[in-house]
């Protein structure tokens, strides 16, 4: 039976393009990179929204980009879900959010718990949960800092409280940086290879999950 996996993430997800701000082609997005890996064995829902955070209000912006507020809407109108991918945390580190690691680990661990205690009705059950640490931030090719005021050695620490947590949950685990990198453009978002990398490094840990 094919599964069904949604991808909860940011402009990551989305597809940002640092070189010229529109968005990378649908085949080099990660989420179709995952679906085309997987083949028949799933289908991919991609659910990415740019400036999206884990769970907090960024009042600068034209439309609400708090991932708390969105994922139970999500959860219901794509039920039933076999798994659910979330990548964010990289706009917790904004300044106009916050630059401490913390924040994104406190708003990781209510998507969690919204995953684990919403009612999916009878007969569906809880999908499985994968954390994915975001790509690690750099400094811009004019060695300002990345884009929004995000701090390179926060973004550093993500990773070790995303296992964390991922273990004192029961939650699959995987660190994007070590498939991937930003661009220096603006140094947060990714060109199309690395992105792609992602979904690449995905396949295995996803398809394991599954069987």
């Amino acid at each position: 039976m094919t599964k069904t996996i949604m991808a909860f993430g940011d402009s990551l997800t989305w597809g940002s393009n640092p070189a010229d701000g529109g968005r990378h082609a649908y085949e080099d997005r990660w989420p179709s990179v995952l679906q085309a890996g997987l083949g028949t064995q799933a289908r991919v829902i991609p659910e990415g929204l740019g400036g999206r955070t884990s769970a907090f209000d960024d009042f600068t912006a034209a439309f609400d980009r708090n991932g708390a507020r969105a994922l139970p809407m999500l959860l219901a109108s794509h039920s039933p879900l076999d798994l659910v991918i979330i990548m964010l945390g990289a706009n917790d580190l904004k300044a106009v959010i916050s630059t401490a690691p913390h924040a994104a680990m406190a708003g990781m661990g209510r998507l969690v718990e919204i995953i684990r205690t919403f009612p999916y009705g009878t007969g569906l059950r809880m999908p499985q949960i994968m954390i994915v640490s975001p790509p690690h931030f750099c400094l811009r090719a004019n060695g300002e800092p990345p884009l929004s005021g995000r701090v390179v050695e926060q973004s550093y620490l993500l990773a070790e409280g995303y296992r964390a947590l991922s273990e004192a949950q029961g939650c699959a685990f995987f660190d994007a940086a070590t498939v991937a990198r930003p661009s220096p453009v603006d140094g947060v978002h990714l060109d199309a290879e690395n992105t792609r990398a992602i979904g690449s490094a995905l396949i295995e840990p996803v398809r394991a999950l599954l069987n």
